[in-house]
């Protein structure tokens, strides 16, 4: 695999993780709000700043009745209408272009998921750097190929997805254009639990579709995301907002701008301590060596006297000879007269 650049940021192994900040619908329709989202997103260290382009008529129709009304008691949005959700959500067109140009100013990456071919259009218009494809719509081969038609880096996650339907959408990508590809291991739960978030599914997906893996991650803190990077994780997604108690459609599972800077932080620390295979000192440690334990004479010794278990001892620092020649120096006589708290050589010895 070769290192993939979005907009000038390297992202691989070789390199510090990419942290997006995920803004979805916390902007809680005020487009002054989405832009406090962009500038603490951007004090907190995020990479990259993601929105999502649809409308409610794009992602469904305004149909309040059996399917179309979410039930489900555990759910977030239970009571509601999946168009009513989405109408509540979605990210006003008329909103991009000035959420983008104040993310660039404040050296962030803005890009977004499109959930439809006119989203593509109207993206492609504003010459985002890249694309990312939302776990529910994983599946869609026909966005997969608009998307990747582009040219430019297509972030998947893959939520729900079996590793049969991942194949077909990887290979959609790239048979219409797409050259590089980061797939986000992803549990489409709202928010998700550590026990059924299973990134050890990382480097089996790396090894599976030979392409740059990252975690899109709905669990509460920061735990998660930072034990993925451990194993491979180039690319962290979390959810974003100024605060949860201000409500809104994600804010529940979004982390808040001090979790997020502890993020961007952990996890670069993360990676930093991954370092490569490595025995033996570092250059750090070497000047530590002298506190190693080390044979010491520990009584003063006249010429010819025998060293014995009273007068040699292991004791700190590590100046004298190793500890595991204990038993072989024990019973030589040393060859000149020996001061107490002398460190124990070869040349002291007859």
């Amino acid at each position: 695999m070769s290192m993939i650049s979005i907009a000038g940021r390297r992202i691989g192994l070789g390199e510090s993780p990419f942290i997006i900040a995920e803004m979805s619908g916390n902007h809680n329709q005020s487009l002054d709000r989405a832009l406090e989202i962009v500038d603490a997103a951007a004090k907190a260290g995020a990479h990259g700043l993601k929105i999502q382009t649809y409308t409610p008529d794009t992602m469904t129709i305004d149909l309040d009745e059996r399917e179309f009304h979410i039930s489900d008691s555990k759910s977030l949005w239970a009571g509601t209408s999946l168009y009513k959700l989405y109408g509540e959500a979605y990210t006003p067109w008329e909103w991009h272009k000035p959420i983008f140009d104040r993310a660039r100013e404040l050296g962030m990456i803005p890009f977004s998921s499109p959930f439809d071919e006119t989203a593509v259009d109207f993206l492609e218009s504003l010459n985002v750097p890249c694309y990312k494809i939302a776990s529910f719509e994983n599946t869609d081969v026909q966005l997969i190929r608009r998307v990747a038609a582009t040219g430019k880096p297509l972030i998947i996650s893959t939520g729900m997805a079996t590793a049969a339907e991942l194949d077909e959408s990887v290979r959609a990508a790239r048979e219409a254009g797409c050259r590089d590809l980061i797939l986000l291991k992803c549990t489409s739960t709202y928010p998700a639990t550590a026990e059924n978030t299973n990134i050890r599914t990382i480097p089996h997906m790396r090894e599976l579709f030979g392409c740059e893996v990252g975690l899109s991650d709905h669990t509460m803190g920061s735990g998660v995301s930072v034990a993925s990077v451990a194993l491979g994780a180039t690319v962290i997604e979390k959810h974003f907002t100024l605060c949860r108690a201000d409500g809104g459609v994600d804010s529940a599972f979004s982390l808040e701008p001090a979790e997020l800077t502890d993020l961007v932080e952990a996890t670069e620390r993360a990676w930093q301590a991954l370092g490569s295979v490595s025995y033996g000192p570092t250059e750090a440690e070497r000047k530590s060596l002298q506190y190693r334990r080390s044979l010491y004479v520990v009584e003063a010794v006249t010429a010819g006297q025998v060293l014995t278990r009273e007068n040699v001892r292991a004791i700190r620092p590590g100046l004298g000879l190793p500890t595991k020649y204990f038993d072989v120096v024990v019973g030589k006589r040393v060859a000149r007269d020996v001061a107490r708290g002398t460190a124990l050589t070869w040349d002291l010895i007859e």
